[in-house]
């Protein structure tokens, strides 16, 4: 078994559908994205899985909306920090 094949993080399939959501890889660089991506899923707490389906069959919709809001947290407060520290370094 390989283990970087067959465990993940849950929390990053999120945060990678909500960038795209947000239309971020339209407007911002690589290097944007994916420090944004870091920032983002040092605040979540992980969640390792095998397989999707087990998120998608077994976890409640009340903690599934929970994560939801969690992740739209996380990326607003890592796109707030970039921002403004992009706009300092431009001073």
């Amino acid at each position: 078994m390989k283990l970087d094949d067959d465990i993940h993080n849950y929390y990053e399939h999120m945060v990678l559908e909500h960038i795209e959501e947000l239309g971020l890889p339209k407007t911002k660089s690589a290097d944007y994205l994916a420090d944004l991506t870091c920032l983002s899923l040092n605040q979540l707490s992980p969640r390792y899985i095998r397989y999707e389906v087990d998120m998608a069959f077994y976890l409640p919709n009340s903690e599934r909306q929970q994560m939801r809001m969690n992740v739209i947290h996380a990326i607003q407060t890592g796109v707030d920090f970039l921002d403004e520290h992009s706009d300092s370094n431009k001073k």
